[in-house]
């Protein structure tokens, strides 16, 4: 793994954690202070606005767009949509502290897929520092855990479709060769139609109230006007994240937000704030962590074993060439599953 794109990677994880809690920030103030509280609708103006940005850039020559399938781009920015709706869905009809457990039921669902349907590997290591951020996100941020019938099917259809979209993020860049910036150009229409189409509807089902009929003062266009530059950032930077690294790392990420969100609450909020919160965020920085750690361990060791020529790999690996033709097969079969 080359110095620069180390550096990339970092960049992008710290413009993700970046903008996301300033958004956070901005929204809450447009949300609680100021009275608007259409977050669906919010956020497909978020798309459209982000959509709008890229055309520009695009014709400035920032970047070069690539054509993709169209009906795996429409299919894909459909799914994106329709996570988040789904999720704005469940936080409406659950409890704050089922709807954090939803949150962080993501994470181990999105291992299960990808070890299921990718076929890819998690280290012991691996599977216990997340074992241990999720233990203590749990902590800090779930509270209450009040269950109903319509509030966990939302529940599951939200953490379905949303680890199905991320780990497509990460699958789309790398099998098509798109860079992040060109898979969003091409997904944000259509995220934004969805949600643009259906964003009315569910706030109104969740606040009782009209986004039509809701009267906008300066203050609110400002922070709504804010709140869309704000988020072109978080949409790069999410489709970078995911690209770069991956679902699991990106959710990891999210997680450490959550962990930031609430200390900003605190220090500049004035959000509660008692022991039990501060012993989970504390947990689920370890666990971070652990998991930062093992990750690049694991990420090094792959590097040096995929640079090592024939002659200074393990015995066991140089085997093949000294071996019979049904110890061959044998050998690219069992190669097979670590291509994955």
């Amino acid at each position: 793994m080359s110095a620069g794109f180390q550096l990339g990677v970092i960049g992008s994880l710290a413009l993700s954690v970046a903008s996301s809690v300033a958004i956070v920030i901005c929204n809450k103030a447009l949300i609680s202070t100021l009275g608007f509280p259409f977050a669906t609708t919010l956020t497909s103006w978020h798309l459209m606005v982000t959509f709008c940005t890229l055309h520009v850039a695009q014709r400035l020559h920032f970047f070069e767009p690539k054509a993709i399938d169209g009906q795996t781009v429409i299919l894909f920015g459909l799914l994106n949509g329709t996570s988040i709706g789904l999720l704005n869905l469940s936080l409406g009809f659950n409890s704050i502290g089922f709807y954090q457990m939803t949150k962080l039921a993501i994470i181990p669902f999105t291992v299960l897929l990808e070890t299921i349907f990718l076929k890819k590997r998690f280290s012991e290591s691996i599977k216990l520092s997340l074992l241990v951020l999720l233990l203590g996100v749990g902590i800090a941020s779930v509270t209450d855990l009040k269950l109903n019938l319509l509030g966990s099917i939302l529940s599951g259809l939200a953490i379905a479709t949303t680890c199905v979209g991320q780990i497509l993020t990460n699958t789309i860049q790398k099998r098509l060769k798109v860079s992040s910036t060109q898979l969003l150009y091409q997904s944000a229409p259509y995220q934004a139609a969805i949600l643009f189409a259906t964003g009315p509807f569910v706030d109104q089902l969740l606040t009782n109230r009209s986004v039509f009929a809701h009267k906008y003062s300066a203050p609110v266009l400002g922070f709504i006007v804010l709140s869309c530059l704000i988020a072109v950032s978080v949409n790069f930077s999410t489709f970078l994240v995911i690209g770069t690294t991956s679902p699991v790392t990106y959710q990891v990420l999210g997680h450490l937000k959550t962990c930031l969100v609430l200390s900003f609450g605190y220090t500049l909020l004035h959000d509660p704030f008692t022991l039990r919160n501060i012993l989970g965020i504390l947990v689920a920085i370890f666990g971070m962590a652990l998991y930062s750690y093992f990750s690049v361990r694991e990420s090094k060791k792959k590097s040096i074993n995929d640079a090592l020529p024939v002659s200074q790999m393990p015995e066991k690996e140089a085997e093949p060439l000294l071996a019979t033709k049904d110890s061959n097969d044998t050998k690219k079969a069992n190669g097979l599953s670590h291509d994955c």
